[in-house]
């Protein structure tokens, strides 16, 4: 597979994942003993990195502050491959945090969410690095964009002509995408996150492709993957039957091959959705967010 030397610009999330596993049932109002993990994170982080251990030519554009765990993302994301150049960085500011409080059994017990830096990112902070995403092969945005950020992106997708992939990060994000999304080349979504647009998955589809979206992909966990183009009828593909270790990351790994392959072609969606759900699977049979065997390889002879 050859690819162009122009980058994929990734821009929105970047921030420090801590995982807080309790050792037995939570005690309110009390100390808990946990076990604690720390890595980064961040949607389009995940996605970038993933891209950036393909060989593939990544830049960020995100915020981080001056903090410890800032300094850990930077330094992170220089030693996997990812240009920081246009990252923002804010004196005496703490990074975007995500905390997650598992149970013994490794359930969600709650999540705590800190992430006003990314809210930074609106179109005045994006003017900065315009240029950037003129030059980029592939433009990928994650939900955790402020609103007023989709209008400009769009519009560069529009003026352009070079693809725009959207990858929505919870349910509770979705409303932050505009009502016209002409310029969207690509929607990346689960099927909760579909739901938010319509409760039946044919209505929903038919609405994003109605506010302008060019193509919807709808992860269906195990049971595969949903592609919906318009005037067509939506396709199928299901997932490769692979031990699950652990399903974090997998999502963000998903979005990557997607991206990867609409490199090569950006009408190709077949090729995009099986590279995908390749690299998907693969992410499945690590405990890490991204592989950490991720190489070049992995696109060999796909």
């Amino acid at each position: 597979m050859s690819h162009p030397p122009a980058p994929i610009v990734c821009i929105g999330g970047l921030n420090v994942d801590r995982k807080l596993k309790l050792l037995s049932t939570a005690l309110a109002g009390s100390s808990n003993p946990c076990e604690a993990h720390e890595t980064p994170g961040g949607v389009v982080r995940n996605v970038a990195e993933n891209l950036a251990r393909l060989g593939l030519p990544v830049a960020l554009i995100a915020v981080v502050g001056d903090d410890a765990g800032g300094q850990m993302l930077m330094a992170q994301a220089a030693q996997v491959g990812m240009a920081t150049e246009a990252v923002i960085r804010l004196r005496r500011h703490a990074s975007d945090s995500y905390t997650a409080v598992l149970a013994p059994d490794g359930s969600l017990h709650l999540g705590l969410a800190s992430m006003p830096l990314v809210e930074r990112l609106n179109p005045w902070a994006l003017a900065a690095s315009r240029a950037l995403r003129a030059g980029a092969a592939l433009v990928v945005a994650d939900g955790n964009l402020p609103t007023d950020a989709w209008p400009l992106l769009l519009a560069e997708a529009r003026d352009s002509g070079i693809p725009l992939v959207g990858v929505a990060v919870s349910e509770a994000k979705m409303e932050r995408l505009p009502e016209q999304l002409g310029g969207l080349h690509l929607l990346i979504l689960n099927a909760c996150e579909l739901a938010t647009v319509a409760a039946e998955p044919d209505e929903a589809l038919a609405r994003l492709h109605a506010r302008g979206v060019g193509c919807v992909l709808v992860s269906q966990g195990a049971q595969g993957l949903l592609l919906s183009e318009p005037g067509q009828p939506p396709r199928h593909w299901a997932a490769p039957a692979v031990p699950v270790v652990d399903v974090t990351g997998a999502g963000d790994a998903l979005s990557a091959g997607v991206c990867a392959a609409l490199l090569r072609d950006p009408t190709d969606f077949d090729a995009a959705a099986r590279l995908g759900l390749d690299l998907a699977a693969l992410t499945l049979q690590t405990e890490d967010s991204v592989h950490p065997d991720l190489t070049p390889d992995f696109l060999l002879n796909r």
